[in-house]
């Protein structure tokens, strides 16, 4: 088995007690000292997390912008330079290779965060495709992923010195300690936030200006169980979980991140076919109407228990103090009906909803 890769901000994370697990082939923190604690931080107040197990790559050339657009899902004709989009990478059959976020530059510059464990099978698609003049390079190893997150993470970045006064899903060049790095409006929790892109050998200096700048607002290091909770209360998918190579945007109720009228993209004709045809199972969320904790992979049966679904994800929510969960139904089951969880052996009564579980100010300008 490969040893686990390594943040550059791991003695950080000992120094701090955090507990370790493993995400994408990294040792990442799961928690310092309780999900629920951090989790409620960031609701209400500011929580930093290392997300630098996160990919990055970079396609340069004259170009890039359209090339990668011929790529992925999503339209980058919609935004400009200074921007940031939520996309897909599919194959032929609609499936989703990963999820990514990408980073427009400039029309011959668009930068990638895609997921730790997809990173590099992104850049070798993307480098077979690319045509003469383009270059597609792996900077996984070359950058650090910091993520300020909460309705106080404005007064942190300002007592910083660093500009945090843009819009949603853009993003600016600043510097954090006499550090350069990309500050940018992004995040996975649905609070306001930013995600600081730095070279490795500056993270912990960035790390420890965050945490002092922070320490008057009682700033919290968050650990990755954290961010789970967060992003399932908003009803974010998880690679793996709510999208992957057998669950297309469509059936995730990702259709909105797909570019409809562009010529093309890779997955387009399957993903156009199930489009128009529907698919026979949705994403849906789930929500308890006892004390039930749904987990992923758990059956959700009808009335007479026959499965018409699986739990994709699952947690207790420390914002509401109940269960929640995104399940993969049969379409039939939409927001307003009831469906059974199997939990232990015991079948539980769940509402179906539509996500987000709660209500956040992430758009806020």
């Amino acid at each position: 088995m490969a040893e686990l890769l390594t943040s550059p901000l791991h003695d950080r994370h000992v120094a701090l007690g955090a507990k370790f697990a493993e995400f994408g082939g990294w040792s990442m923190p799961l928690q310092y000292s309780s999900i629920v604690a951090e989790h409620k931080a960031v609701r209400d107040g500011v929580g930093l997390f290392d997300v630098s197990h996160l990919g990055k790559a970079q396609v340069t050339g004259p170009g890039a912008k359209d090339f990668v657009n011929r790529c992925f899902t999503n339209d980058l004709a919609k935004i400009g330079p200074g921007q940031a989009q939520y996309t897909m990478c599919c194959n032929e059959a609609g499936g989703v290779v990963d999820d990514l976020i990408q980073y427009l530059r400039s029309d011959d510059d668009v930068f990638l965060i895609p997921n730790a464990a997809n990173n590099t099978e992104v850049v070798a698609l993307l480098t077979a495709a690319a045509p003469d003049g383009i270059t597609v390079t792996n900077q996984h190893g070359d950058h650090a992923v910091l993520a300020v997150q909460g309705p106080k993470s404005d007064e942190v970045l300002a007592k910083l010195g660093a500009e945090a006064d843009f819009d949603y899903m853009q993003f600016r060049e600043g510097s954090v300690d006499g550090r350069a790095l990309t500050i940018c409006r992004t995040g996975y929790t649905g609070e306001r936030g930013y995600e600081l892109v730095c070279r490795v050998e500056d993270a912990p200096a960035v790390w420890d200006a965050v945490m002092s700048a922070g320490e008057e607002y009682g700033i919290t290091a968050c650990g990755l169980g954290a961010r789970d909770t967060l992003r399932t209360e908003m009803g974010y998918a998880l690679h793996g979980h709510e999208l992957s190579l057998d669950i297309t945007p469509v059936m995730a109720l990702a259709a909105w991140a797909v570019g409809w009228d562009k010529d093309e993209f890779w997955g387009a004709d399957a993903l156009r076919a199930q489009r128009a045809e529907g698919p026979a199972r949705r994403i849906r969320g789930i929500r308890s109407t006892g004390r039930a904790i749904p987990r992923p992979g758990m059956d959700c049966v009808d009335g007479e228990g026959s499965v018409v679904g699986t739990v994709t994800s699952g947690t207790f929510s420390p914002t509401l103090g109940i269960g929640i969960g995104l399940a993969l139904l049969d379409d039939e089951y939409k927001p307003g009906t009831e469906v059974g969880v199997v939990v232990r052996k015991s079948t539980e009564t769940f509402d179906v909803v539509k996500p987000p579980f709660v209500e956040t100010q992430v758009r806020e300008s």
